[in-house]
């Protein structure tokens, strides 16, 4: 029987989700580059995590950190409890698209005294850094807002240190020790641990609520709640079970409200970013194929050198080229693929798994713009966004 939903305000009729028609993409989007937004796929995540919420009890709150489209925050509205925030122009995005209807989570190494009244204002929970955080902020709290506290557990299952929470010298969050030691739990409903990045299984939450449970044992029933952050690819992992179990375990032992707050799983497989062969060359032996856009719509392939997926590339194509994006800047190289064809000007490729952290990074070096922005809902295109120059005279120009 096929699956009957509505998707902002469209009803979809289908037996599966995610099935991006790519030769579609090409021929029905006239500008280029273009960050593509799949809906279809963005909802079929929601509903993973709207099923585990069901299945245990957990509230789930989107990060909108990794892409605060105003659509998806629309989409995900309804499959959500609320959104977490990392600063005030977050807070005042999700208290506008909430209208009161959800949560808005803070907790951020910047927090600001001149921004503190109205992010106090817009936020109803809020995990502090660090314990001089806490202190310097303490006087200054609204009843209604509901205190934690974030705990560096310092567990880390991360190789890649540019990603680990749990670092060495790691500025994100309390050292345990440090609050064990202390008497802030006392003064604070609940405690908030993020500390992995693209897990794919559960074995790192596992081993940190044991850590967490032989510190404060039964002291974790004077608390309110317990965050549970984020990094956890849900739509990656087959096996649910443990998760489940752990977070009706915490609600069992400590009566405490668990919640989760995803954000790459929300979006990442679900954003593409449409590009076009400008130019093509050879260079020292090797073909180069320059794109109209640029690693700068990407930043995490410079910042983290990451090689993007491509859909046209064939791994055992006979045809190796270097995609370089358009700007001056000498590193702003996509990498090297393969292809089982040469490129040619005019040619479109499709980058996949770019919705988190591609577009919210997104600047405009040397002066190109920003893609356009499109959205890709049961079969249907919507040209949902363009900068104009405007937007970049505006930013430039003194006050």
């Amino acid at each position: 029987m096929p699956l009957i939903c509505v998707l902002s305000g469209l009803v979809y009729l289908g037996n599966t989700f995610g099935l991006m028609d790519f030769q579609y993409i090409k021929d029905n989007i006239s500008a280029s580059p273009a960050f593509v937004v799949d809906a279809d796929e963005v909802f079929s995540n929601l509903t993973i995590l709207n099923t585990l919420r069901q299945q245990c009890g957990c509230k789930v709150l989107y990060s909108i950190k990794a892409l605060p489209l105003s659509s998806i925050l629309a989409l995900a509205k309804p499959f959500v409890d609320g959104f977490s925030v990392s600063s005030l122009f977050e807070a005042q995005l999700a208290d506008e698209v909430l209208a009161g209807d959800g949560d808005i989570h803070l907790t951020t190494p910047g927090l600001r005294p001149d921004e503190w009244p109205e992010l106090s204002r817009l936020v109803t929970h809020i995990s502090f850094n660090s314990l001089s955080q806490h202190q310097r902020f303490l006087e200054h709290l609204p009843s209604e807002l509901s205190v934690g506290l974030r705990v560096n557990p310092k567990l880390s299952f991360l190789k890649d240190y540019r990603f680990d929470p749990c670092r060495p010298y790691s500025k994100l969050g309390i050292d345990i020790d440090d609050l064990w030691r202390s008497s802030c739990l006392e003064q604070v409903k609940g405690l908030h641990i993020h500390h992995v990045f693209s897990a794919t299984d559960f074995t790192s939450l596992i081993k940190t609520l044991e850590k967490l449970r032989s510190y404060f044992g039964n002291d974790l029933a004077k608390l309110d709640w317990l965050n549970l952050g984020g990094g956890y690819l849900f739509n990656q992992i087959a096996d649910h079970q443990p998760f489940i179990n752990v977070v009706k375990q915490l609600k069992e032992d400590y009566q405490l409200e668990v919640i989760i707050e995803p954000g790459k799983m929300v979006v990442d497989n679900a954003g593409y970013l449409l590009t076009t062969v400008i130019d093509s060359f050879v260079s020292d032996g090797k073909t180069i194929a320059v794109l109209d856009t640029s690693v700068n719509h990407n930043p995490e392939v410079f910042e983290y050198q990451r090689q993007l997926e491509l859909y046209e590339q064939d791994t055992n194509g006979s045809y190796s080229i270097v995609l370089a994006g358009c700007t001056c800047l000498a590193g702003d190289i996509f990498g090297e693929y393969q292809f089982n064809k040469p490129l040619a000007v005019g040619d479109k490729l499709i980058f996949k798994q770019v919705g988190a952290y591609s577009l919210i990074k997104a600047n405009r070096f040397n002066g190109y713009n920003l893609p356009d922005i499109y959205q890709y809902q049961c079969r249907q295109i919507t040209h949902t966004k363009h900068y104009p120059y405007q937007d970049y005279r505006q930013q430039w120009l003194a006050d």
